[in-house]
């Protein structure tokens, strides 16, 4: 049952306003009967809350301890789970104590300096006034000023709008006394989440095994004990509103990684976005980071390509020498199907790939960034570059023709690329040019693809320890 604003509440409010801070009936994580975290990409989680607290019938200054120190406030709902509850006012404390905030919030009020004698270790206590704190401490003391902090500072109690943990403080009605069910939910910054890759590759390159990890992170200043843990891969949009600086101590990071060994998390669509689920509790706990097992897949089909990629802008000017050396770049792909035993969702992140040397070590060979990645889409992945191919390249010939029409131009241009394998495998390489313009190839010694309105590429095969030549000339009008 849930209560109407009246006249009433607004004098239930009043009420309140003048209750002693005694009457504050405290809640902690000792109160908490279970707790549910869903992380966003971006640095957004959902928190559910549920408590157990003692209130008493009519007004209750109930104080939950142990929130986020990152929560949106705005965002608070807190309800009963049997609709026996009128929340009147809610209050996010998160200026928490410190010796620097204790000094702030005596500015202008009578605190204790006690000195000790270096010679006699005698103690003496002299009363003073705090001025200030801005950029170190101002105190009045007798007829003097002094800067800085002479001795130890006592102060004669701890300010009522100090918290030590951070605190959001709710006004409410109970219309019963007793235990009470209570939710908590909000939107908070400081939980994160990203997916993390380690791809093997087989000896004859030609199939991969994959798991996936997912790496949290809490930097929220609270923790989650045994929480009911779920993931949401997306780009969920946000409303973007300025917010009040939060205390550095909720923004400071002392992590430790825990790898925690548990079965592939499950799977469900959510809207346009895909939804993750631990099927157990988990700890997530203050300044920690946490691995969790996502999904593993093996033998995965798998095929290596090397491309030597191109620019448009020698096509429209005389060049000649166009590099030597050359990067030859190293890909592999696979198809995310589940025909090629994979077929899942796959969360942005980066993927690590490994493969034994002669010895049976896995060593590291690259990584990549991959995309959300939906079912039956391929993974493409840039690992380096080549060590053993290269490629020399040079621009044979260059003539500008007459214009075809007024304002057009064009241009002839030909070009020589020779490739050199120093291993003693064979190898195919992928020769992409980028064209500009309205383009025509006039001759080729190896037959191109039109991949696309821009692009000309060539499948080149060169030989163990030797070398292959791509000869073309081209015509481009503008």
């Amino acid at each position: 049952m849930t209560f109407k604003p009246t006249l009433l509440a607004l004098g239930l409010l009043s009420a309140f306003q003048a209750m002693a801070a005694d009457d504050e009936i405290r809640s902690t994580l000792h109160d908490q009967q279970s707790v549910a975290v869903t992380i966003y990409n971006g640095n957004l989680a959902l928190i559910k809350d549920q408590r157990k607290v003692n209130l008493n019938t009519g007004l209750n200054a109930l104080a939950l301890r142990d929130v986020s120190a990152q929560i949106r406030p705005e965002t608070a709902l807190l309800r009963s789970l049997r609709g026996q509850l009128q929340t009147l006012e809610q209050n996010f404390d998160y200026d928490l104590l410190s010796p620097e905030k204790l000094l702030e919030k005596y500015i202008g009020q009578t605190v204790q300096v006690i000195r000790t004698n270096p010679a006699t270790g005698a103690e003496t206590i002299e009363p003073a006034e705090v001025l200030a704190v801005n950029n170190g401490t101002v105190l009045r003391m007798g007829n003097r000023i002094e800067t800085g902090i002479p001795g130890r500072i006592v102060f004669p109690d701890v300010p009522e709008n100090l918290r030590d943990r951070p605190t959001l403080v709710t006004q409410l009605n109970a219309r019963q006394a007793g235990l009470q069910d209570i939710e908590l939910s909000y939107l908070t910054s400081g939980l994160s989440w990203q997916a993390d890759y380690v791809a093997e590759l087989s000896p004859a390159e030609d199939k991969l095994d994959l798991s996936g990890w997912v790496t949290l992170s809490n930097t929220s200043g609270t923790s989650y004990r045994d929480a009911k843990l779920q993931l949401v891969a997306g780009d969920v949009n946000r409303v973007v509103t300025p917010r009040p600086s939060m205390p550095l101590a909720a923004m400071r990071k002392n992590e430790m990684m825990v790898a925690d060994a548990a079965p592939a998390m499950s799977e469900e669509a959510l809207l346009e976005y895909h939804l993750y689920s631990l099927d157990r509790p988990t700890t997530l706990a203050e300044n920690q980071t946490k691995q969790v097992a996502l999904l593993s897949a093996q033998s995965i089909p798998v095929r290596k390509e090397l491309v030597l990629r191109g620019s448009n802008y020698y096509y429209q000017s005389s060049q000649g020498d166009l590099g030597q050396k050359l990067k030859v770049g190293v890909f592999v792909e696979f198809d995310n199907k589940e025909s090629a035993k994979l077929g899942k969702p796959l969360p942005k992140g980066v993927m690590r790939v490994y493969k034994q040397d002669s010895q049976g070590n896995a060593q590291f060979v690259g990584e990549d960034r991959i995309d959300h990645t939906a079912k039956n889409e391929t993974v493409r992945l840039k690992l380096g570059e080549s060590f053993d191919v290269t490629a020399n390249k040079k621009q044979t010939d260059f003539k500008k023709l007459p214009n075809p029409a007024k304002g057009n131009s064009q241009f002839e241009s030909a070009y020589e690329i020779v490739l050199k394998n120093a291993k003693k495998q064979p190898a195919t390489v992928t020769v992409v040019e980028p064209i500009p313009g309205d383009w025509r190839i006039l001759s080729q010694n190896h037959t191109s693809s039109k991949t696309s309105s821009n692009t000309a590429s060539w499948q080149i095969a060169v030989p163990a320890e030797g070398t292959a030549t791509l000869t073309y000339r081209v015509q481009v009008r503008y």
